[in-house]
């Protein structure tokens, strides 16, 4: 039976069968008062990843673009072993709107998060794509894909832009894993790839033990190589409810055994987790969190 041990954030599962292995257990959690205040948040949830938002994630006003901070940051995120960090898209973006001054306004957010993102060695700007508003998939695709691709260019960095899957409501993109994999391949770029959020993906009908397979899925459309991130959070509600409303580890209606065969999947042990849990005392994610995440690893 596998064991765990946690030192300074660090998780380290040691099985007789597999090499050892460390894994990256974070959470999104607030920068307010300095960016450096997100890793101390980090830290003392026993965490050893960290997801943020560049800016307020309801505000189009972008963030400036603060070099020394930036890296001051991430030599601080070094110095307490923070290993990954991503940033979080405004929820605001929709690539798919008919509003052409909110594309544009999209477009310029997302951009600017990727450049923010340079400086600090980030490991991905996850997004959620936006909504179709009842015209179909069919209808924006290209133009989404057309805007991805622009943005990427234009942003001038290697930084990871991850499509994030979606609950499927109200016309939200990517709920299916078709799509993504249709975006991989119209976009054609290096630095694309995707995010797999749990209550999303429950929401939207997929389960490793029920409903439609997600690893079917996966290995269908050769999204392994694809995946940089696991947003793992418990849902609310029932498979395929098209709900987007996380909840605790352990305390919603997402089964614990598909959260353990999702973070033990021989394809996903080494992907960065961030949870972005409401937390026991409903100030986001906390350490009882980060627990019981580390303790689906051996189950």
């Amino acid at each position: 039976m596998p064991t765990i041990t946690l030192e300074q954030g660090d998780v380290v599962i040691v099985d007789d069968t597999f090499e050892h292995f460390t894994r990256t257990i974070g959470a999104h959690l607030s920068v307010a008062g300095g960016l450096t205040k997100g890793v101390d948040r980090a830290v003392a949830i026993g965490a050893n990843g960290l997801q943020i938002f560049a800016g307020s994630p309801r505000s189009w006003q972008p963030k400036p673009i603060n070099e020394t901070e930036l890296q001051e940051f991430q030599n601080y995120a070094q110095k307490y072993n923070i290993r990954d960090i991503f940033i979080h898209a405004l929820y605001l973006v929709n690539l798919a709107s008919e509003n052409t001054e909110i594309v544009q306004k999209s477009k310029n957010s997302l951009i600017n998060n990727l450049k923010i993102g340079k400086y600090f060695e980030c490991s991905g700007v996850v997004v959620h794509l936006g909504s179709h508003l009842g015209r179909g998939w069919e209808a924006v695709r290209e133009n989404v894909a057309l805007l991805i691709s622009q943005i990427i260019d234009e942003s001038g960095t290697d930084v990871p832009f991850l499509i994030e899957n979606s609950a499927g409501q109200q016309g939200k993109l990517s709920s299916d894993l078709a799509e993504i994999r249709w975006l991989i391949d119209k976009v054609n770029r290096p630095t694309l790839g995707w995010c797999y959020d749990t209550c999303h993906g429950w929401a939207a009908g997929y389960s490793p033990t029920q409903g439609r397979d997600l690893f079917t899925d996966i290995e269908k459309y050769n999204l392994w190589p694809y995946l940089h991130c696991l947003h793992v959070n418990d849902s609310r509600d029932g498979l395929g409810s098209g709900r987007d409303r996380h909840d605790n580890i352990g305390e919603g209606n997402l089964p614990q055994k598909d959260l353990s065969l999702i973070l033990n999947h021989p394809h996903a042990t080494k992907i960065p987790i961030i949870t972005e849990a409401p937390g026991f005392d409903s100030n986001g994610p906390d350490k009882e969190n980060i627990t019981r995440i580390s303790r689906l690893l051996i189950e």
